[in-house]
């Protein structure tokens, strides 16, 4: 009975941590968009106007790759480049700071 346990904790596991990881796609796009709204409120120059843009760029590719997410490496593409926009952003926001 525990081996039963045991294999079905695994097999749920197995469906569900795919399942989990297509799920955490909005959220760290959302947090890249949020990044990216904090930078463009702050003050521009002519030294963040391109990370702005550069990350503006990675948030367009992040959703589009979940948006036609095929698989399980298209969300993790999705992911991998919201992160970057995020990246982008948040140097943006250190280098507004005075």
């Amino acid at each position: 009975m525990k081996r039963l346990g045991i294999v079905l904790t695994l097999a749920l596991m197995v469906i569900a941590v795919p399942v989990a990881w297509a799920f955490t796609c909005p959220v760290v796009i959302k947090q890249a968009e949020d990044l990216i709204k904090k930078a463009e409120a702050g003050k521009v120059t002519a030294e963040t106007k391109p990370l702005i843009d550069e990350a503006k760029k990675q948030l367009a590719e992040a959703k589009a790759h979940h948006d036609n997410a095929k698989n399980k490496r298209d969300h993790g593409d999705a992911v991998r480049k919201a992160k970057v926009a995020a990246a982008y952003a948040e140097e943006a926001i250190v280098l507004q700071v005075p």
